[in-house]
């Protein structure tokens, strides 16, 4: 397949949103442009692969900002220049990156709350003329009515991702048709807390991190285990009055939409299984005790995580995955990379410290960690590179330029951005 790419087209091609140009590349857009073209429905997950003198990038088929992440970073910045002198609030982090946040920040955005929910400003010191802004991940019903309560309309700054509020639509219909909500989901994440909280409003509701969780949550589908073990074992992951004895006899699966697409579905399997079991069940009649919710999932998980499976069939040194620590699609990817070679999660290019050092974040023991020898001593050294949706392409090309610098292959990049360019001139 042959990609012809001219960056001196870049501001004409690239405009779905107004996002601050500092967070752009025109190399990694031009390569995104053209890919586009040449594959517009979005069939061909293989990566594109770079030459950089002895360094050969192994560049993901989709990465970076999504459609919610632009959107809502626009509402953002459209927020702040809007209100000049006003009292600018975030409810939380408005996306899992920390560059983005910090420049928030740099403007006079302060935060509500942290990730977890814990309470960073008083209520009592936001008034009624003061801007408070919706992160993309949404917020609960509770959360909304202190904002009305304050005289504060929580619509008018709202960045919700849309593809998060068609799971509200979704389960609120399915829930509306009597089955309980099952959300697949990290607990704790913003964006399940805000699922969650829309969900219970219409029905039962119950929150599964994972397969495990989904399992143990079968045992009470079946009664194999005693039904009053269950407020024990999901404590805090039920609406309140859940009642086990009958709120799973009818259910559907949705997703908070940053997990992995083949997990939610696997989960969603698996208890359509077990469901339909139990209750003896033909398999043409399923939606009586199971509603279908494979169109909750996410586009831009979805593409990311094929993305990533595509580019792991080439062969490879290592990995680097570029996003926020906190970030759980990026986690996701992090994944993926690391069960077939060695991965480094990186949250920007000052991570790379040397061809002999980088700094990391480990998802097992959750702690930024430091390791030597990293980079193999091998012509060409061939480097996965991906990044999760709240990244910033702008970014992403650092990091490249960075490898390159650190690599000894500065100079073959910059003859690359220098010129308009054949991506097979670098294949």
């Amino acid at each position: 397949m042959q990609f012809s790419v001219n960056c001196n087209h870049y501001f004409l091609i690239m405009k779905s949103f107004n996002v601050p140009l500092h967070y752009r590349s025109p190399l990694v857009n031009a390569i995104k442009q053209e890919r586009k073209a040449a594959d517009k429905l979005k069939k061909d997950y293989t990566p594109t692969i770079l030459e950089f003198g002895s360094l050969r990038i192994i560049l993901a088929r989709h990465f970076g900002f999504c459609y919610g992440v632009e959107n809502a970073i626009e509402i953002a910045f459209r927020a702040i220049s809007e209100n000049q002198g006003k009292k600018i609030f975030l409810l939380s982090e408005m996306i899992h990156n920390p560059g983005v946040n910090a420049d928030l920040q740099a403007l006079g955005v302060k935060f509500i709350m942290d990730t977890y929910g814990k309470q960073l400003i008083d209520w009592n010191d936001i008034q009624a003329d003061d801007i408070v802004i919706i992160p993309a991940f949404g917020t609960t019903l509770e959360m909304e009515h202190i904002l009305r309560a304050k005289g504060i309309e929580p619509t008018l700054y709202e960045t919700t991702c849309p593809f998060v509020e068609k799971v509200w639509n979704r389960a609120e219909k399915i829930g509306d048709e009597g089955y309980t909500i099952v959300v697949h989901g990290k607990p704790g994440h913003e964006e399940t807390r805000a699922t969650f909280s829309h969900s219970k409003a219409h029905t039962p509701t119950i929150v599964v991190k994972d397969m495990k969780q989904a399992q143990q949550l079968a045992e009470y589908i079946t009664s194999s285990l005693p039904q009053e073990q269950f407020y024990t074992d999901f404590k805090g992951q039920y609406s309140e009055g859940f009642d086990v004895t009958k709120d799973l006899q009818r259910i559907g699966v949705v997703n908070q939409t940053t997990m992995l697409a083949s997990e939610t579905q696997a989960i969603a399997d698996y208890l359509r299984g077990i469901i339909l079991n139990h209750y003896k069940v033909p398999a043409d009649r399923y939606h009586e005790r199971f509603a279908d919710t494979r169109d909750t999932l996410c586009y831009a998980t979805n593409d990311n995580q094929a993305a990533v499976q595509g580019m792991l069939e080439q062969d490879a040194d290592l990995a680097i995955v570029i996003g926020g620590y906190n970030s759980s699609n990026t986690s996701h990817l992090v994944e993926l990379c690391e069960d077939k070679l060695p991965t480094y999660f990186i949250k920007d290019e000052h991570c790379l410290v040397s061809e002999k050092e980088i700094s990391h974040f480990d998802l097992h023991d959750h702690i930024e960690k430091t390791t030597l020898a990293y980079i193999p001593q091998k012509h060409p050294l061939r480097i996965m590179i991906t990044s999760g949706a709240s990244c910033p392409d702008a970014l992403v090309e650092r990091v490249m330029e960075r490898l390159a610098d650190i690599t000894g292959n500065s100079a073959a990049m910059k003859s690359v951005e220098k010129k308009s360019f054949h991506i097979d001139d670098l294949l």
